[in-house]
């Protein structure tokens, strides 16, 4: 059932979707919170050109009450700022009432990297020397060897890669090229991949798009290797060694970085590998948990426990 809006709001949902080129589910949501959103005003007797500050106070505040959390009431009042935004651009209003309203303090958790014994286990079970089994091993051992974003690892080209000078191009966010390094395991599984009998071996008589000749990770089908895709490889891998649910490309990429730092890695080091634009989002991986933190102190601090 589609949600009703105003007018207003759903001229503001056709310029998102058509001049903006949101996507059809970003669509929804936005919808799905601006309802909520008239639906109370209208509970309360107030239109969209008479919404102020504290009404909009308001709606954070019952938002806040009726057990929403931080994310969700955030992503809402993200959705009412953009309509009022809005209307205000297009001239129906003559002042924006979200403009003093703070958003709501979203807390970030401790990345939830995996045990080094966990990755190993992970690696471990791909088997096999056929070509799916090497391709497999190979995306693992990018994924947590280099840190690269899934969507980084499948929009690798072969010219992307230099096995000679252990290095690999990288196109991340924004289209910021980085050249990170390719460690031995990496080396290794991508040189078996990349071989006649890997990747040589999925190759089909004819490439079905234009781009797919050059990509480094292929799907069975001799096409590129899709994002999908990367993540089913890497959720059946995680069932086999038990990691179910806790794993995800994502995941390994917090565990490149985390083992990183925990091995002594320079934190600017880290940030250059992943390709942060800023320090401050390579600083969650300095966080610990504080059974982490106790066992380091108890080792550490001289006082800590009887010698």
């Amino acid at each position: 059932m589609t949600a009703e809006l105003s007018e207003a709001g759903e001229e503001f949902l056709s310029w998102l979707a058509v001049e903006r080129g949101r996507a059809g589910n970003t669509v929804v949501a936005y919808r799905r919170d601006l309802a909520s959103y008239e639906a109370w005003l209208l509970e309360r007797g107030v239109s969209l050109g008479e919404v102020t500050d504290a009404d909009v106070e308001s709606y954070v505040g019952y938002l806040r009450s009726s057990g929403r959390r931080p994310t969700s009431v955030a992503r809402a009042l993200s959705a009412v700022r953009s309509l009022h935004r809005f209307l205000v651009d297009e001239g129906a209003l003559d002042a924006d009432p979200t403009g003093d309203v703070a958003s709501p303090r979203v807390p970030q958790g401790i990345p939830k990297a995996l045990a080094e014994d966990e990755v190993a286990a992970l690696l471990e079970a791909v088997t096999g020397d056929d070509p799916g089994a090497r391709r497999d091993r190979a995306l693992l051992e990018v994924l947590y060897g280099t840190g690269l974003r899934i969507s980084e690892a499948v929009g690798l080209r072969l010219s992307d890669v230099d096995l000679d000078a252990h290095t690999m191009r990288v196109l991340g966010k924004g289209s910021k090229e980085r050249v990170v390094p390719v460690g031995r395991y990496a080396r290794s599984a991508l040189g078996a991949w990349l071989a006649p009998a890997g990747r040589g071996a999925m190759v089909p008589l004819r490439w079905a798009r234009r781009g797919d000749a050059e990509a480094v990770f292929l799907n069975r089908r001799g096409g590129r290797l899709t994002r999908q895709g990367a993540w089913a490889i890497v959720r059946h891998y995680g069932e086999r060694v038990g990691l179910g649910g806790r794993l995800t490309p994502h995941v390994l990429r917090h565990s490149c970085a985390t083992h990183m730092l925990d091995h002594g890695a320079d934190i600017r080091v880290v940030q250059e590998l992943l390709g942060h634009a800023s320090i401050a989002t390579t600083q969650l991986y300095t966080k610990v948990s504080p059974e982490r933190l106790r066992t380091v102190y108890d080792a550490a601090h001289p006082r800590a426990r009887k010698r």
